[in-house]
């Protein structure tokens, strides 16, 4: 098993996407817990995605849009320091749902996820999750959490020199009921939801959508909400 100074030194070594998947599961089982995850919630195309959570739940997780409903999203992005997942809102009924799949997909039922902000509005989650006890759990991270900062901010340094092309983004000011829509979005409505609470018809739901889709240069609804959430245009 590796040292941590060697985890480190192969990060800084790492000239391709390829290399940080192999070394999250190297920093998994380092650790010895369930999975590793590093999620770029704001990336210019697709969210950027490296870490041992199965296929299955990272195709599910992208189907289903569990990006407009995922406290741990929601709840890191509202804040700068690292979160412990007890600490989220699970109560309601679309973040139930979301955390019953990810527990039938293999995900753990604890989590630590590391908020990093960057340039060009950059909002990424390095993530750590397992399963096992509240008290184990808590014990887990007195002793590693400190490794676990340098881990993350390692990973986020090369996954941004993985990206040099991303150039500063020019941006747009979404219209009063673009915001709202999108703001909506975030929180999880529905489109027939959303169009019913700002009386409004689906058609020009759709219409306010497509435009905030475009001035955030976003390739769906789901990356414009992020993008939104990333650059502070909207607040949940």
């Amino acid at each position: 098993m590796p040292t941590l100074d060697e985890i480190l030194e192969a990060l800084e070594r790492a000239s391709e996407f390829d290399e940080l998947q192999s070394i999250s599961e190297i920093v998994r089982d380092f650790f010895s817990i369930d999975h590793i995850n590093y999620h770029w919630v704001s990336s210019s195309s697709s969210p950027y995605v490296c870490g041992t959570h199965s296929k299955a739940w990272i195709a599910r997780y992208h189907e289903k849009e569990y990006l407009r409903v995922d406290p741990v999203i929601q709840g890191c992005f509202q804040r700068f320091h690292p979160v412990d997942w007890k600490r989220l809102d699970w109560s309601g009924k679309a973040a139930r749902a979301l955390q019953a799949d990810a527990i039938a997909h293999g995900v753990g039922t604890q989590g630590y996820s590391v908020p990093i902000r960057g340039p060009n509005g950059q909002f990424a989650l390095f993530t750590l999750n397992h399963t096992c006890s509240d008290e184990e759990w808590a014990d887990f991270m007195r002793r590693n959490r400190c490794n676990f900062l340098l881990i993350a901010h390692y990973f986020n340094q090369k996954a941004l020199e993985f990206e040099p092309e991303r150039a500063p983004e020019l941006a747009q000011s979404l219209s009063p009921r673009e915001i709202d829509a999108m703001t909506l979005l975030a929180m999880g409505y529905s489109r027939a939801q959303v169009a019913e609470t700002l009386s409004i018809s689906e058609h020009t739901l759709r219409v306010y959508i497509e435009s905030a889709r475009y001035k955030l240069g976003a390739v769906n609804t789901t990356n414009a909400v992020a993008r939104a959430l990333s650059r502070g245009l909207i607040v949940i």
